[in-house]
């Protein structure tokens, strides 16, 4: 049980991650209206979250929403390059200055000069400064800049994508991301692209989504038939507020380097078949991401290219050197990353506390990130999307696609991923449910998440679990 302190249960800590111990937490954070209502004041308006990429606003008065919980918050580009974000909310009567119905991703435009609230006429530009109020003299002398100007959000970049962060005492985005960020600053994600991005409404708590994606441990068990191709033990680890995941092998004679990143070889008696099985297959059913069509083609060709008694080893440092070879020729150039980075590094990411990235050195993807739906805990906006490096200028444009959680839609492995996701969501609330008991080794994003929200919510704080169950 939870030793107590004046303020309450004490959290879990660092090193009971590392110790790996086994862990519990309450579900109230998955099924509880005052939960939800509690991260709106919490946890939502305290965090630095992913918005959107740069290029998105490539040009002066480019303008977009993000809406998360009950925020909704403007991020814009100014006439001088620069980014600047505002509460979506006139000072005046509190009608959003942008119109956004319930249900929308996000409202977009160009070309903005200013921001005029449509109940009043009260007129703002691109720095939040009030412009023009209707008849200022009835207010007297209390009408001041500070009071009539729109509220500012802190803004900021990192890999090609725009955070906000709306608690102005909050640290910096390069603080808070730590260790996380200086080690996918390697990848360099800010010169890749949206090869696709979709969205929907789904049916569960956006921890459940989340979490669905936080760890490769269900393999096993939801997407059986990648068994075929490859084994997919994993490890994972705290990195403070994020954490990462890796392959590992059960078996400490099978360790090589080259499984512990997104680079692996498949299994079966040749490497050279089996790895470019486990690539074309985790490629073609993850909905073209995972990998490149480069790396798939580079991977098609080791059975010609390399003797049959080639280890997985040299499968894997010719498959790599290949495919860089081929990238070079089309104009994509691979960033070099060093090997103790490639090993650190893992095969995902998760950004504490709603995005995750399955990062390679051409491509990062599936990524996700999930918000709540409207006051219902059961529901979320889940969001995935891929990015990929591309010739300058051969990069597709996309847009954000509403797409309804299917195969067709989604690619059958995320298909699968969906047909957990609602009925966990259900199952949990059944009185015979326990309480969740996440694999310390392997599902250890899961554990990491709930020991921070934890110190954001100061409610549903883990406990290390001796086996019995509280009353």
């Amino acid at each position: 049980m939870n030793e107590m302190s004046k303020f309450g249960p004490q959290n879990i800590t660092a090193e009971d991650m590392d110790k790996e111990r086994q862990v519990t937490y309450p579900t109230e954070a998955f099924l509880s209206r005052e939960y939800l209502e509690a991260e709106k004041k919490q946890l939502w308006p305290k965090i630095w979250q992913m918005v959107e990429r740069e290029t998105d606003l490539p040009n002066p008065g480019d303008w977009l929403t993000y809406n998360v919980a009950d925020e909704s918050i403007i991020v814009l580009r100014k006439d001088d390059g620069t980014l600047k974000a505002f509460h979506n909310v006139c000072p005046h009567r509190g009608r959003q200055l942008i119109s956004v119905p319930d249900g929308v991703h996000s409202v977009r435009g160009n070309m903005r000069k200013n921001f005029v609230c449509g109940f009043h006429g009260w007129t703002y530009d691109l720095d939040g400064k009030n412009t023009y109020i209707l008849d200022p003299q009835d207010w007297h002398d209390i009408l001041t800049p500070e009071n009539t100007c729109l509220s500012e959000v802190k803004v900021d970049t990192w890999a090609g994508f725009i955070y906000i962060n709306m608690d102005p005492a909050s640290v910096s985005l390069k603080e808070w991301l730590g260790r996380a960020g200086e080690i996918l600053e390697y990848f360099e994600i800010d010169k890749m692209c949206y090869k696709w991005r979709q969205w929907a409404v789904y049916p569960c708590n956006w921890k459940v989504a989340i979490e669905a994606f936080l760890e490769p441990y269900h393999v096993a068990g939801t997407h059986t038939q990648l068994l075929a191709y490859g084994d997919y033990y994993a490890a994972s680890k705290q990195y403070g507020l994020h954490s990462v995941s890796l392959y590992d092998t059960r078996e400490d004679q099978f360790k090589m380097a080259e499984s512990s990143g997104t680079v692996r070889a498949g299994k079966g008696d040749d490497a050279r078949v089996s790895t470019y099985e486990l690539i074309r297959e985790n490629y073609e059913t993850v909905n073209f991401t995972a990998s490149t069509e480069v790396l798939v083609n580079a991977a098609s060709r080791l059975k010609d290219e390399l003797p049959e008694d080639a280890t997985p080893a040299e499968v894997i440092a010719h498959w790599q050197e290949s495919a860089k070879r081929d990238d070079a020729a089309r104009g994509v150039i691979w960033p070099e990353i060093p090997p103790e980075i490639r090993a650190e590094s893992g095969l995902a990411w998760g950004i504490f506390p709603n995005q995750n990235i399955l990062h390679g050195v051409t491509f990062a993807g599936p990524a996700y990130r999930v918000r709540p739906y409207g006051d219902d805990p059961g529901k979320c906006i889940f969001e995935s999307y891929a990015l990929e490096r591309y010739p300058e200028g051969g990069e597709p444009e996309t847009e954000w696609v509403h797409a309804e959680p299917t195969g067709e839609n989604w690619g059958s492995v995320l298909a699968q991923d969906f047909g957990n996701m609602e009925f966990v969501q259900k199952g949990m609330k059944s009185s015979g449910f326990r309480g969740p008991m996440p694999n310390p080794h392997q599902e250890q994003k899961v554990i990491n998440l709930h020991r921070n929200l934890a110190e954001y919510m100061g409610m549903s704080v883990p406990r290390l679990f001796d086996g019995k169950w509280e009353k």
